[in-house]
């Protein structure tokens, strides 16, 4: 005899199935099924083999016609009450996750939630993302660098043990990871944050020509003084990255830190721009473009603007609330590539017949259309007639209200970051005068 006889026979008490949920045992008729085909139960009912039957339970009697599924026996009660008033209700003490777990496991969809229980239920979802949120960024924040965090600096310190001269890079790491360690690690510190501010402003003074020379061979030059900071700067931060290489817990660890990638960033273009120095001098005739490589590497010193991360946790707090915004910032993007092609192909066919317009062709077009959805206007490039007035005015209106949709939510993550950030700087603190205390009492 085939699955599907026994599945469907004649006789008038085969127009019911028995489910057994958990030790929880219902006689369900096949009319009230068939309200809802595309739930589990109703997809019982079209299925012709015993293949097509497990995958929908767990187990089933053929001779008996009863349905094994090892789910919560509590909610099949409300499954029940479902198939018969076509809404399902929120099941008292049962958490929302597992709430919306059982609905997709018995194929019910949240529109058929009542609407007594539909806003508790959006409440409680949105409270458990935020705690699911809140949760990830706590193991995003833990997984970076940062200066005050506790627990990242106790797994650092634990890893010393067994290792050679252990003590001696122990209090070198947590000198120069914790400023607020000691005195000392607070000048390292400050002298760290003074080379990036110097090397910083040397960049920019070197970019004026003012302050530029000329040899005798009336060729540009680089300042002796400004060449001098320069230098001092980048010994200072090659001497600083070297040796918390070489006292870090993990060397392997160390190199994967952002924070460190960037310091390493910082300073490999004066090496770089030093080697081609030297190959440009021996008049090699295949190094014709050195000197543009060495106007790109020299620009690469850029870099050392983020090592003001390492010192500021504002700076951490928006490094860590982009990594975790990708969904709100492609969202951005894929709206303003939306609304940019949209008003660029507009302003082209009104202003493209009007002599006095500068907008004729569609590239002028998309840059006019950014520079006007982004709320930068700087005006080189403007519509003269009334149509193209009215169509960027109302350019305007969108971006402003485009912009504004996914920045709310960027800019409550980075709210919450930098809470998130002060708190465990504050536990640090805490922690360390605790500590403190203890050990005067035990002395």
């Amino acid at each position: 005899m085939m699955y599907g006889q026994i599945l469907h026979p004649q006789s008038p008490d085969d127009h019911f199935i028995n489910v057994n949920v958990g030790g929880f045992k219902q006689r369900i008729e096949h009319d009230v099924l068939n309200r809802f085909p595309q739930t589990r139960l109703g997809r019982l009912l079209c299925c012709s083999s015993e293949e097509a039957v497990l995958e929908l339970c767990d187990d089933f009697t053929p001779s008996e016609m009863e349905f094994y599924f090892d789910r919560n026996p509590r909610f099949f009660c409300y499954v029940i009450n479902f198939y018969l008033t076509g809404k399902i209700h929120l099941v008292e003490g049962l958490c929302v996750v597992s709430f919306v777990q059982e609905i997709e496991y018995w194929g019910i969809k949240e529109r058929h939630l009542d609407y007594c229980c539909s806003n508790t239920f959006y409440e409680l979802r949105q409270l458990a993302e935020d705690k699911s949120w809140d949760q990830r960024s706590d193991e995003l924040q833990s997984s970076g660098s940062s200066v005050g965090e506790l627990s990242t600096m106790k797994d650092d310190i634990e890893m010393f043990e067994g290792s050679w001269c252990a003590d001696v890079r122990r209090n070198i790491w947590i000198r120069l990871e914790d400023p607020a360690y000691s005195t000392s690690a607070k000048v390292m510190a400050v002298a760290s944050l003074c080379a990036v501010i110097i090397s910083i402003v040397a960049m920019c003074v070197h970019s004026m020509p003012d302050f530029n020379q000329m040899d005798h061979n009336e060729r540009e030059i680089e300042n002796p003084v400004l060449n001098f900071f320069e230098n001092l700067c980048v010994l200072f931060f090659s001497v600083e990255f070297l040796l918390r290489l070489a006292v870090a817990p993990s060397a392997r660890k160390f190199l994967c830190s952002p924070l460190n990638v960037i310091d390493l960033m910082s300073i490999m273009p004066f090496y770089f721009t030093l080697a081609c120095d030297t190959l440009a001098d021996s008049e090699n005739t295949d190094l014709e473009n050195v000197g543009k490589v060495v106007q790109i590497l020299r620009l690469m010193r850029v870099f050392r603007i983020l090592k003001l991360a390492r010192h500021s946790s504002g700076l951490r707090s928006l490094g860590a609330t982009l990594r975790n915004s990708s969904n709100e910032v492609g969202q951005l993007v894929l709206f303003l590539s939306v609304g940019i092609s949209m008003f660029s192909a507009l302003i082209y066919s009104v202003e493209s017949e009007s002599q006095e317009s500068e907008l004729q062709t569609m590239p002028i077009g998309w840059w006019w259309a950014t520079i006007s959805m982004t709320t930068v206007g700087y005006g080189d490039t403007f519509p003269v007639t009334l149509a193209g007035k009215l169509v960027g005015t109302l350019c305007i209106l969108c971006g402003l209200l485009i912009v504004a949709l996914p920045i709310t939510n960027i800019f409550n993550k980075f709210s919450k970051f930098y809470e998130k950030q002060k708190q465990i700087e504050a536990k640090a603190e805490h922690s360390r005068a605790n500590t403190g205390v203890l050990q005067s009492i035990e002395s």
